[in-house]
């Protein structure tokens, strides 16, 4: 898609509503709270038989300095400059304001086309500040109404020779672009692609440097950063280039401990960033250098170990650090201690202030999410098996001896395990975990989460639970009588 259009306009008039009726879904956030938005949110849009791409930014404000409105006024005009065009949206049950009439100059001066719209424009109420609008010297106001779908017909009449003037445009500078084939998934790891990127999700408390992060990854200031605790609300996907490497990557909230979350907001904010672990391939759990390993990081890391996510530990602050070999045995101990689950994760000391230490990290993603897709084949694991039952047999819990006979690997993404036993029920967790132990050791899978799972081959059986039919009188009595016969 060859066309960008940027939504503009003044906090709480609909812009992220609109942006998620124009990409069909709930991506960004929507609360009557002003100021929700605050970084730029992409999406795909479709109107009709139009397609291009939309961006959502944060509600305009008259502030130049270098407070949290002056430097989300600053990412919004970034936007603008991104854009093809902008949809400057008013809010037409309130009017014109001062802020509009400043912002409608700005645009002006930009250069850049404008569609402007008057949201909020069902009913007799809204009639008003339409006419209104016209002071603004923008041209005609396009009536419309984000929550209910209304004025979508004019917007796309109005947006259509835009569209299609980019689409010339990007066609006669196209040059000659190899098409990627994607075939499937394979045994290996997917190829990554420019339409299929790997997936990132950077988590952490509040105030850990996500976002610092990752502006220092892609090279440059995309998201909002700043000293004050929980500046990010959405999940916000980028994609870009990392040394070659096509990649997404999610910044997302901070999470706090759950009973302190206690706003809406707050719990929309959460929610969304634990969508975003999910859907992700990659999981870099972001610690802060001076307080590592406090409960909620705990708690997240175990969250992407349970979602089947592959995880890279990294430590951001660095640079602050003046004992650093003495921290770094501490970090190690306490990591091996506390992440048991995760043993072996790798656990990276990085700055997003200097940038120091960004290709280990970009190094020890890719190696997770190898790790992450590694197959074992069945001949190798049985082999494997048998050393380690002959090295430590399985208990015979109540006189039963129980037999491991053979084992599989059933999936990938993450490494997933079938043994095929006798009473997988009495085995203990313990020898569970001696097994896994040494798939991680054995088969250089460390720190990735691996799944096994202990089956009877009597479950296969399709007649194990059916009962054994008793002879019908009937036949009970024909059988008799073919007996007395032969007599």
């Amino acid at each position: 898609m060859s066309f960008t259009l940027a939504i503009v306009g003044r906090p709480n008039v609909g812009k992220s509503t609109l942006f998620n009726r124009l990409v069909g879904k709930r991506l960004a956030l929507v609360d009557d709270q002003p100021g929700v938005t605050r970084d730029l949110r992409e999406g795909a849009a479709r109107l009709g038989d139009l397609r291009f791409t939309v961006i959502d930014t944060a509600g305009l404000e008259d502030a130049t300095d270098d407070s949290l409105e002056g430097r989300m006024r600053r990412l919004s005009e970034r936007a603008v400059e991104m854009a093809d065009a902008c949809l400057f949206l008013i809010d037409a049950r309130a009017g014109i304001t001062p802020n509009d009439t400043l912002f409608a100059d700005i645009l002006r001066r930009s250069g850049k086309p404008v569609i402007l719209a008057a949201n909020k424009a069902e009913g007799r109420a809204a009639e008003a500040g339409l006419i209104e609008a016209w002071e603004l010297g923008l041209g005609e106001p396009l009536a419309l109404s984000a929550e209910h779908g209304e004025g979508l017909a004019e917007l796309a009449t109005r947006l259509a020779p835009m569209v299609e003037a980019a689409e010339e445009r990007a066609e006669e500078a196209e040059t000659d672009i190899d098409v990627e084939d994607d075939d499937g998934e394979g045994d290996g790891p997917r190829p990554i692609t420019a339409k299929r990127p790997l997936q990132i999700a950077v988590v952490g408390r509040p105030n850990a440097g996500k976002s610092t992060l990752i502006n220092r990854i892609i090279g440059e200031d995309r998201l909002l950063t700043g000293p004050e605790a929980g500046i990010t609300r959405d999940s916000i996907a980028v994609p870009f280039q990392w040394d070659g490497t096509h990649m997404r990557i999610f910044d997302t909230a901070g999470m706090r401990k759950k009973a302190k979350v206690q706003e809406k907001l707050e719990k929309l904010s959460v929610a969304d960033g634990l969508r975003a672990v999910k859907f992700a391939e990659v999981v870099v759990v972001l610690l802060d250098a001076a307080i590592p390993f406090e409960t909620q990081d705990l708690r997240i890391a175990d969250l992407a170990e349970r979602e089947g996510r592959a995880v890279v530990v990294a430590v951001n602050k660095w640079d602050l650090e003046e004992e650093k070999q003495e921290k770094l045995r501490d970090l190690r101990a306490g990591f091996e201690r506390l992440l048991p689950q995760l043993k072996g994760a790798p656990l990276v000391t990085v700055s997003a202030k200097t940038g120091r230490g960004l290709d280990r990290l970009n190094a020890a993603i890719l190696k997770a999410y190898d790790t992450w897709n590694r197959r074992v084949s069945t001949a190798r694991l049985n082999r494997w098996l048998t050393a380690m039952t002959e090295a430590h047999p399985p208990p015979a819990p109540g006189g039963k001896r129980i037999k491991l006979r053979y084992m599989t690997q059933a999936k990938t993404r993450p490494p997933g395990f079938v043994v095929m036993c006798s009473h997988p029920d009495k085995l203990p967790e313990s020898y569970s975990r001696y097994l896994i132990n040494g798939l991680r050791e054995d088969f250089d899978m460390p720190g990735t989460p691996i799944r096994l799972w202990m089956r009877s081959q009597a479950d296969q059986n399709p007649y194990k639970d059916r009962k054994k039919s008793t002879p019908s009188r009937l036949s009970k009595h024909v059988r008799s009588g073919a007996t007395k016969k032969k007599g």
